[in-house]
């Protein structure tokens, strides 16, 4: 079910009128019904891997437990170590079982022998790279002695599957979600119109700036080999645009309708495009990943307290997760490959920390350094990022070829007048609601209602408009 459709548009409202009206009174009664909503929602996309879902939460629940109770240390690490085996084996061989047997394939036939291997037909489960690092980083918790198991198997399911992260996160933390789950949640109007605005944001951005860039983005790169270089880097650009569109306005549906039900889930962008270097770039986009390999792999690793040379090393490593947990393929290897190399300079330089607070925060223009530190850090993003929207390595190695070419120089041969607009108008109302939670978040908050109105029915309107039957979120494959 996407947030996009009509479908989820019906299933919402009934979802809403049962917790607030019926179920009220009762916490126990709320979250069952959060549970049996999510595990609906879930298997709207595919009812043959619900199974899967509960014997990940299933497993995790139960090891927990153990882990606490358990008196040695030797019998926690067990338990530990059976729990992190079976998540990662499921992840493992529905994502990455096939791209490792036909690279080491790959690899063997460079020295003349040709191997038969054996491939699985799988279908990947949408969400479980999502919520395998939800049960990851509880368990894990629970072995470092930050929090106790959840008893309740219950709350525990809900903070697994709550549907409104459940398929392209955030990845939440049991520390921050649990105690919401176990704790009575007041209506108030005040939270419930904060969750209808960011939802709406959310579907102006998917909706009207996505959707729209993912038109001429598939064309280009679809007919790399046909267009001029400059029509290249603008649908790299046009693509960069798509990405952000489509990933933090499916965030920004997920907040909101959290919010609806008194819930508030971790922040997982924060106006990545005005960031002055990759470090804050990194800092400011999928936050929840990002800070889940540093608790759970850079810090274990060491950390910035190591040594220069395994600093480095840890960097390098968490960047190459990165890449791997976004799909298994060489491509993201690169991806993930091109952005460490463009951290490297900021951390042996100890500049990687430098910019902590958003750009000109107490005013209204940015500096022409600031501008200019915004634009090349985009256009670093950009020029990697052709690795992750390309078809494989050759694919994106011509693409960078022909873009580079003598008709970089050249007018583009597709120039999408409208969307062009569409992004200009985007950018300018995100730039002035930087210092929000999301862009609307306080836009015309001081003005009379008439005009805060008019506001919120012409974004309706725009998405409405430019509706196209519900395009599935990019980041569902991951």
């Amino acid at each position: 079910m996407l947030f996009n459709t009509v479908n989820f548009a019906v299933f919402l409202p009934v979802v809403l009128a049962l917790y607030w009206l019926v179920t009220q009174r009762n916490l126990k009664l709320q979250n069952v019904l959060l549970l049996a909503a999510s595990y609906f929602f879930y298997a709207c996309w595919d009812v043959r891997f619900l199974a899967l879902l509960i014997f990940s939460t299933g497993l995790d629940y139960y090891t927990g437990i153990k882990i606490h109770d358990a008196r040695g240390k030797k019998a926690k690490k067990f338990w530990l170590w059976l729990s992190l085996a079976i998540n990662l084996g499921f992840l493992g061989i529905f994502k990455y079982y096939n791209f490792f047997v036909e690279s080491f394939a790959d690899g063997i036939a460079l020295f003349g022998a040709r191997p038969n291997v054996w491939l699985l037909d799988l279908i990947l489960p949408v969400g479980i790279s999502f919520y395998t690092f939800h049960g990851i980083s509880y368990i894990v918790d629970i072995y470092r002695g930050k929090i106790s198991p959840e008893r309740n198997f219950v709350n525990y399911s809900v903070f697994v599957s709550f549907f409104p992260l459940l398929v392209a996160g955030p990845i939440e933390r049991a520390t921050h979600l649990l105690p919401q789950i176990r704790n009575k949640r007041i209506f108030s109007s005040a939270q419930f119109n904060d969750g209808l605005r960011q939802i709406l944001w959310g579907l102006v951005k998917k909706v009207v700036i996505a959707d729209n860039c993912g038109v001429f983005v598939d064309d280009i790169f679809s007919h790399s080999d046909t267009y001029s270089g400059s029509t290249l880097v603008l649908g790299a650009i046009l693509f960069s645009f798509q990405l952000y569109g489509d990933f933090s306005g499916y965030s920004d549906i997920a907040l909101g309708t959290a919010r609806l039900f008194g819930i508030e889930l971790l922040r997982n962008f924060s106006f990545p495009y005005f960031s002055r270097d990759i470090a804050e770039f990194w800092r400011r986009w999928h936050m929840s990943l990002t800070t889940w390999f540093k608790d759970y792999v850079y810090i274990p690793l060491g950390g910035s307290k190591s040594s220069k040379w395994f600093n480095i090393r840890n960097v390098f490593i968490i960047f190459l997760l990165s890449g791997i947990w976004h799909g298994a393929s060489w491509k993201f290897v690169c991806w993930a490959m091109i952005n460490a190399l463009y951290f490297l300079p900021l951390l042996l330089a100890n500049r990687n920390r430098k910019h902590l607070e958003i750009v000109a925060y107490d005013r209204m223009f940015p500096t022409p350094r600031e501008v200019w530190q915004m634009v090349a850090t985009f256009m670093l993003t950009v020029f990697s990022r052709i690795f992750f929207r390309a078809d494989d390595v050759h694919h994106a190695f011509a693409f960078i070829k022909r873009a580079f070419s003598e008709s970089l120089l050249t007018i583009p041969q597709v120039i999408p007048t409208r969307v062009l607009l569409l992004i200009a108008v985007f950018m300018v109302i995100e730039w002035t609601g930087r210092r929000g939670g999301y862009a609307i978040a306080h836009t015309f908050e001081k003005a009379p209602k008439p005009l805060q109105w008019s506001f919120y029915y012409v974004l309706v309107f725009a998405v409405f408009y430019c509706s196209n039957s519900g395009q599935q979120f990019i980041y569902f494959q991951f």
